[in-house]
């Protein structure tokens, strides 16, 4: 039992969803299986959810919910889903542990991999954090499992975008890429085990809104990477390193206060220790204090080795659940799954994966 002047409660980032606790050891997993579910197949389904994000609806995109909306339907391993359609597959992977560098991108000398992804369940449009990683298909975010996959209704995230540094009124300076498979630990979407409340999604080439012959049209913009550089993956460094955490918190604080607004990306350093949340099954979380994000942090890059001149580092966690430690008014923590050797083997396979040709 977590004592409750401590833990007073482990809550979502982003509407985490409560599910019934599993045993199982997150680091023993290592030659487990990842799920793939694929978001578009063709440059006709990249261009229907390109539609959907026109710049009138990126405009209302700060006041969407900062959260994932839970379900009443039981989850199943091969629960089938996705927006356009998707299915879960299998895949076979490297045991290797694996941890990947940094890059900048191919123009300038400061990466601006920070943003925040949009995407709908239902009718209903939300928002969560996430960042771009260095891989050698140069487009994959980074972001909470949560944040794409909702394991109750077995059922994928619809029109799932990345916009890295959004600026106001939903402009994407560096472009919008929408997403093109989901790649996860079998786990998330078969339990919701939030020791593996993490997702790799492969993004295809991105672009902006333009104006033609006075109507709106998209410009390509290239690959994610080239245009905003990628965080590094570090995996099994332990705990006690000095973190810094990034995110775009927006959601009340326990007293109700809101000091976060959502549009301005924030940062807060501190140490991590463990920490567990038995009735999400998170038997392993890296807790990471102080830091007092709100709903809409979720996703949000944990750095390890953190070069502010370069914005880079090496991505450690990713903010999945907030706490309140001491019973007060705000919250004064966040936690992140552990980031292992199987971490490594999920984002080898969404590193690995092809985009359709645009």
């Amino acid at each position: 039992m977590i004592p409750r002047a401590r833990h007073l409660a482990a809550a979502a980032l982003s509407a985490l969803l409560m599910l019934p606790a599993f045993g199982g050891n997150a680091a023993a997993s290592a030659a487990g299986i990842v799920y793939s579910v694929t978001l578009t197949k063709t440059a006709a389904d990249v261009r229907k959810v390109a539609d959907y994000w026109k710049p009138e609806r990126l405009k209302e995109a700060d006041s969407y919910s900062p959260a994932t909306p839970g379900s009443r339907s039981a989850p199943t391993s091969s629960a089938a889903g996705g927006s356009m359609g998707g299915r879960i597959t299998t895949a076979a992977v490297s045991r290797t542990t694996l941890n990947v560098a940094p890059t900048l991108p191919q123009k300038g000398t400061v990466a601006k991999t920070m943003g925040k992804v949009f995407f709908r369940f239902g009718a209903k449009e939300y928002w969560c954090s996430a960042s771009a990683m260095a891989a050698g298909n140069r487009s994959v975010v980074a972001t909470a499992a949560h944040c794409a996959y909702d394991p109750r209704q077995g059922k994928a995230a619809q029109d799932w975008i990345f916009v890295p540094n959004p600026g106001p009124d939903g402009t994407a300076p560096d472009g919008i890429y929408v997403g093109s498979a989901i790649s996860m630990h079998e786990h998330w979407p078969g339990k919701g085990d939030y020791d593996y409340d993490y997702a790799f999604v492969t993004v295809n080439r991105g672009f902006t809104w333009v104006s033609k012959s006075g109507k709106l049209a998209t410009q390509d913009v290239g690959r994610l990477q080239d245009n905003v550089g990628g965080q590094g993956l570090a995996v099994s460094k332990g705990l006690g390193h000095t973190i810094h955490a990034f995110g775009y918190p927006a959601g009340p604080q326990p007293d109700g206060s809101r000091p976060f607004n959502g549009r301005t990306l924030q940062t807060c350093a501190g140490t991590t220790r463990k920490t567990v949340a038995p009735s999400l099954d998170l038997q392993f979380g890296v807790q990471l204090q102080p830091c007092n994000f709100s709903a809409g942090a979720s996703g949000g890059a944990w750095l390890i080795d953190y070069r502010p001149a370069q914005q880079l580092g090496g991505l450690n966690g990713i903010s999945s659940l907030t706490w309140n430690r001491d019973a007060k008014d705000g919250y004064d923590a966040v936690s992140s799954p552990p980031f292992t050797v199987t971490t490594a083997q999920v984002y080898q396979r969404a590193a690995t994966l092809d985009t359709p040709q645009m």
